[in-house]
């Protein structure tokens, strides 16, 4: 074949585990809120930062050193991790991985998070605990976009593969991995319901 793929974006969509995923968020959730309920300075600095929604970013991101519920939750994310760094063919002889950052996101009606990339790590992530019917997914952008300059637009039957942007569903007890350096972003958040996330960074040395 004349054409040939290559520099590829991998992006890694696993259940976290097979069994109990519905007991294990509901814990989660109730965790998650009664978090948002005791974190006076995160609401602070989500009302000008996360308008409409709670992130534990700014405020608790390091909750897996905290709270036994998120360092049971980094155990679990580790074996996932090592096997997407796997998948990249990345060289991790000898090294060790580290999550550095953990936090909560919960997005009522009408709260969004803005384009962005996770720098000082390498590995980032998502874990959904609570998605209503009907909620914002996860939206990348093709890293290339700021170099197409005068390329067309793509045909409407475009392979995934071949389009500007991808969004992975959010289902509540998937586990989504990809490069920091990957932008991604959350559209608001249309139902009338809380779609409830944990973020995290993984570093090596």
């Amino acid at each position: 074949m004349p054409v040939r793929s290559w520099f590829p974006t991998l992006i890694y969509s696993e259940p976290l585990q097979k069994t109990g995923l519905d007991k294990l968020n509901a814990e989660i959730a109730a965790e998650c809120r009664s978090l948002r309920d005791y974190d006076a300075a995160g609401r602070k600095w989500s009302a000008t930062h996360y308008p409409g929604g709670y992130t534990s970013y700014a405020s608790m991101n390091q909750l897996q050193r905290f709270s036994s519920t998120f360092s049971e939750l980094e155990a679990k994310f580790n074996r996932h991790v090592k096997a997407f760094a796997k998948s990249l063919e990345m060289d991790l002889r000898k090294k060790t991985i580290v999550m550095t950052d953990c936090w909560v996101n919960i997005m009522p009606p009408t709260a969004a998070h803005s384009l962005h990339l996770h720098p000082l790590a390498f590995i980032s992530g998502t874990y959904y605990v609570a998605t209503p019917p009907g909620c914002s997914g996860l939206k990348f952008e093709d890293p290339r976009l700021d170099r197409f300059m005068a390329a067309p637009p793509k045909l409407p039957t475009a392979k995934p593969s071949n389009r500007p942007h991808i969004t992975y569903p959010a289902v509540a007890g998937n586990l989504i991995l990809f490069e920091s350096w990957l932008r991604h972003e959350v559209a608001a958040n249309r139902v009338d319901a809380e779609r409830i996330s944990i973020s995290f960074n993984y570093n090596w040395s």
